[in-house]
């Protein structure tokens, strides 16, 4: 067997598909031919090494070449690429969206860079407001010319009918604060309970009504029971008072009486 044989049919040989005479045949050679033995070794090197080695993921642009050529409807504009950019930055893209979007930023040119920038606008915008920057000299004025037509301050003057709204807000402010809103709520739920039960026509004068005539009936219940009371405290204070007079009366005349021995008193003697 000839070298140039040996390399046109080593692929066969290496899978064994060759018959036998012809498999013997390219043993032998390889046997006594050191070139074509050392090729032989490094064949089976590389493709040793091919078989271990894992294949590398295919690229995005890879993926979107074979979907645009097989499946052109999976594709999307420029415009819908811009129109769903927040949502993409933000995460809030489904898988499928997704997915479209990522495959046209690796094929567009023109959208490719467009992701970075807006990055790189937001990071500018978020560190110059962070930064106080000072006032531009003539701004003030300028934004008072450009508006007002003037540069006095002290000229300016809200008309009478926003003056009279502003005024009536800040008393609606005052009355429909938290503060005061229970104590309204309270007030009013007591109105409408006080003229659908006490009232006798269902007015607030109904109600002012009825409540004089029941403080009038509680005043006079609570005066009867003050002279009650006033009544059973003076009979059973006065019970012992009469009782010590009666026993006062009776011992009189024994005081009265002359002393024991014959003596008279002294009023009598004189």
């Amino acid at each position: 067997m000839l070298c140039t044989e040996f390399e046109d049919r080593l692929t066969d040989y290496m899978d064994g598909a060759l018959d036998g005479d012809a498999q013997r045949a390219f043993a032998e050679h390889a046997l006594r031919c050191p070139l074509c033995h050392e090729l032989m070794n490094e064949v089976r090197n590389a493709l040793a090494e091919c078989r271990a080695v894992v294949p590398p993921p295919p690229s995005p642009g890879l993926e979107a070449r074979i979907l645009l050529k097989t499946a052109p409807e999976s594709s999307m504009t420029c415009e819908e690429f811009e129109e769903h950019l927040t949502d993409y930055l933000d995460g809030f893209l489904p898988a499928s969206l997704y997915h479209r979007w990522e495959r046209h930023a690796a094929l567009c040119e023109g959208c490719t860079e467009l992701p970075g920038q807006v990055v790189r606008s937001i990071g500018a915008c978020y560190s110059y407001i962070s930064e106080e920057l000072p006032v531009p000299a003539g701004l003030h004025e300028s934004i008072l010319r450009a508006t007002l037509g003037t540069t006095e301050v002290e000229r300016v003057r809200a008309p009478l009918h926003a003056r009279v709204a502003e005024w009536l807000r800040g008393w609606l402010d005052v009355v429909v604060s938290p503060q005061l809103a229970t104590v309204a709520t309270m007030a009013l739920l007591a109105v409408l309970v006080g003229t659908s039960t006490i009232s006798d026509d269902g007015s607030i004068g109904g109600m002012y009504r009825a409540s004089l005539n029941l403080a009038a009936k509680t005043y006079a219940h609570g005066a009867d029971r003050a002279d009650e009371l006033k009544r059973v405290t003076e009979e059973l204070v006065g019970t012992p008072a009469q009782s010590g007079a009666t026993e006062l009366k009776a011992n009189q005349p024994a005081k009265d009486a002359a002393p024991a021995g014959g003596q008279q008193p002294e009023q009598e003697k004189r």
